[in-house]
């Protein structure tokens, strides 16, 4: 959403622009760390910092700042209130329990997805549950490269082909393992080939070890709200195997929730 610049609360967006600096690479930032993550100068970003840990949403040794459990209450409104993950959660429980697989539900965010929903009894897998995979950084709220992950990849071939064009201008596509798909002209054929085939599959391209499969999310307009995904490891079950066994899951559930959505 685009608004006039007159309406634009230039302070409110500084300080949120503050706390989104802070991340899984950077827990701790000062003020000069800051300046540099948010393009603030570093008496402003000392400012922001002060005020943010005055608020409570942010604690400090006088040096170094780091997130209270305050910001939670952000997530834990948008979790209560949100009509999507709500929606989506029974269909995440029921395919856990029938695939014995983790299976979640991400949004994206400009160069990121953003998980919404999982499914519940993920984190209750104990060493005799069939070895469900729990990928690395895959709890409600986490934000994955968009470019390296399944999900990532289905919503990005949702975008019209002028939005990704958009999208890809001087990107630098980062590389998270060695098997990332990085060269900006084998990506965009990865792209359009997710557009023809409905789904994505990829193999240790974000984290060793682990596959993923995605499938877009639509609502009863046919536009791509989310991507549904399942995860496992590679020790566990074969990239082949999941497409054959998994994916037919996914494009029904798919179909089961577009009303809901």
């Amino acid at each position: 959403m685009t608004i006039a610049k007159a309406d634009l609360i230039e302070g409110m967006a500084k300080g949120l622009a503050v706390l989104e600096s802070f991340d899984t690479e950077r827990q701790r930032l000062n003020a000069t760390l800051t300046a540099g993550r948010t393009g603030l100068t570093r008496a402003a970003a000392r400012r922001h910092l002060l005020t943010l840990t005055h608020l409570g949403y942010l604690e400090t040794d006088g040096s170094y700042f780091w997130l209270s459990s305050k910001v939670l209450r952000f997530s834990g409104s948008y979790l209560a209130s949100a009509r999507l993950p709500r929606a989506l959660q029974p269909t995440l429980d029921r395919l856990a329990i029938q695939a014995q697989e983790s299976f979640s539900a991400v949004v994206l965010d400009a160069d990121e997805v953003v998980i919404v929903a999982r499914s519940g009894n993920d984190r209750n897998a104990s060493a005799n549950g069939a070895g469900r995979m729990i990928a690395y950084g895959l709890h409600l709220g986490a934000r994955l490269p968009a470019h390296a992950t399944s999900t990532g990849r289905v919503l990005l071939a949702a975008k019209t082909k002028t939005a990704f064009n958009e999208w890809m201008k001087g990107r630098h596509l980062q590389r998270m393992t060695p098997l990332t798909t990085v060269d900006t002209r084998s990506f965009r054929v990865l792209i359009e080939n997710i557009r023809q085939s409905d789904f994505c599959i990829a193999s240790e391209e974000h984290e060793l070890g682990v596959h993923a499969l995605a499938v877009p999310l639509r609502n009863s307009k046919g536009l791509t709200v989310a991507a549904l995904n399942a995860v496992a490891s590679h020790s566990r079950i074969s990239a082949a195997a999941m497409q054959r066994d998994l994916l037919p899951l996914l494009f029904e559930a798919a179909r089961e929730l577009s009303p809901l959505l």
